[in-house]
């Protein structure tokens, strides 16, 4: 990529993490696929439409949105060349032809001015070093009055996914970042959306509360082995013997014990589905 701004999520996104998304990618697929229909009922894609997808990782989205657009097509952009490969290899199995993948940063990504109608996102858009530059660069990927909608999370306390194992995890309470701090909650005020779309260009912005669940496993033991092997989690016991792994895996897969029902671990995600319009 001769384009990069935020390198800290390149080097993450093409090393461990990204390798994790594609060796698992039907399973990340399950634990966050019900939100997949907030995010199209508001992107409202036409069968002629021309999206873009921003932080596609595997490509479910990019692939679901080409069948939506089926006269026109889909082009996912994502930093990780891992995921990029595995969504390759999955349209092409599946036979869609009218999607592509691209390697690229979306703050600094050369796209042709104007070439999409919409641009979508599944939790991809709040890991920005410069959101506005970001949200500026795709702005300027639609045409004047395309569309953008993006899913994000709400605050760190609405969400059980985030605070249940992470706080299992460290053996203490989380403490929240402090507001439109980079990474997973950056955009979990709707004002700091409206300010950074805005100025990014964007117009008519609004951001609607949408709670759905994230499945982790089939059971506890389950959800808490597949936690346990995800790239922050790693890192953060990078350092820790196998006694302290043993412990950490116990505490999380007791905290997680209360939110087995019906052959799954869910726990619940408070969501932000988000609109606006290019000016």
């Amino acid at each position: 990529m001769r384009h990069i701004a935020n390198t800290e999520q390149a080097v993450a996104w093409n090393g461990y993490d990204g390798a994790h998304w594609a060796d698992h990618a039907e399973r990340w697929n399950t634990v966050v696929g019900e939100i997949n229909k907030e995010l199209f009922a508001a992107a409202a894609i036409d069968t002629r439409a021309r999206v873009l997808d921003v932080g596609c990782g595997a490509g479910q989205t990019t692939r679901l949105a080409a069948r939506e657009a089926g006269q026109g097509h889909a082009t996912g952009v994502d930093l990780s060349e891992p995921m990029l490969a595995r969504a390759r290899a999955t349209a092409m199995e599946e036979g869609i032809a009218n999607v592509r993948f691209e390697q690229g940063d979306a703050q600094v990504h050369p796209f042709p001015a104007g070439e999409f109608d919409v641009a979508i996102s599944r939790g991809g858009v709040m890991f920005f070093n410069d959101p506005v530059a970001a949200f500026a660069n795709i702005g300027r990927a639609l045409r004047p009055g395309g569309r953008l909608a993006f899913v994000c999370p709400q605050e760190m306390a609405a969400n059980e996914w985030f605070v249940v194992q992470n706080s299992a995890l460290l053996g203490h309470e989380l403490r929240p970042s402090p507001p439109g701090a980079p990474g997973m909650f950056s955009l979990a005020d709707p004002e700091r959306i409206t300010d950074v779309l805005s100025d990014a260009g964007f117009a008519d912005v609004t951001a609607s509360p949408v709670v759905t669940r994230m499945v982790y496993g089939s059971d506890a033991a389950d959800a808490a082995e597949f936690f346990l092997s995800t790239g922050p989690v790693r890192f953060h016991l990078r350092e820790a013997g196998p006694s302290e792994v043993d412990e950490a895996r116990e505490r999380v897969t007791a905290a997680l014990r209360p939110y087995e029902k019906e052959g799954v671990v869910g726990l619940r995600a408070s969501w932000w589905v988000v609109n606006a319009t290019r000016r």
